[in-house]
């Protein structure tokens, strides 16, 4: 039986850099690649991406397990990406896990969290966002989690070599 994550967390608190580091190191793990309505060099992310007509089209052809829109985006999970490995792991969204949740049964989330403080340098260090946006993204991050989830939370406000082998302790495969 596969097992399949949504990651999750705010903006700034390392997601990406995490899965980065551990994701060539366990053969077993298949991570999700995205279809997103934006540039294919936008984002930091390797994702399919696509215009808003093109994402419209595979909705309706039922391509995506699970489909939300952020930030102006539209985000896809290719339900064919599900099933492709003992492990998977997709970059999901906070605000859409109780969808994902009664789309994809047994789904188990794993919340990146940092402290008020470290999001708050990481954000400034980006540059992208005024101190207000900053404020409000540091906002949206203290908001709790849907109920009834299995979720494992990795704290990523330190070292990094610390949370990356939470991560891999997680992701690795059950072996029998």
């Amino acid at each position: 039986m596969s097992r399949i994550f949504a990651l999750v967390g705010p903006s700034g608190v390392g997601k990406d850099t995490l899965l980065a580091r551990v994701a060539p190191g366990l053969p077993g793990l298949h991570v999700v690649r995205r279809v997103v309505t934006r540039a294919p060099a936008a984002g930091g992310e390797d994702h399919e991406a696509v215009t808003p007509a093109e994402f419209e089209d595979q909705r309706r052809a039922g391509r995506f397990a699970l489909h939300w829109q952020a930030h102006g985006l539209h985000y896809g999970i290719p339900q064919a990406e599900l099933t492709r490995a003992p492990v998977t792991v997709f970059n999901g969204s906070r605000k859409h896990l109780a969808a994902a949740a009664a789309a994809i049964p047994g789904l188990e989330v794993i919340h990146v969290t940092a402290t008020r403080a470290a999001l708050a340098a990481r954000l400034a260090a980006r540059g992208r966002e005024t101190a207000a946006d900053i404020a409000a993204r540091l906002d949206r991050a203290a908001e709790p989690l849907p109920p009834g989830l299995c979720v494992h939370v990795i704290d990523n406000s330190g070292d990094l070599d610390t949370a990356a082998a939470a991560l891999r302790a997680l992701l690795q495969p059950v072996r029998a």
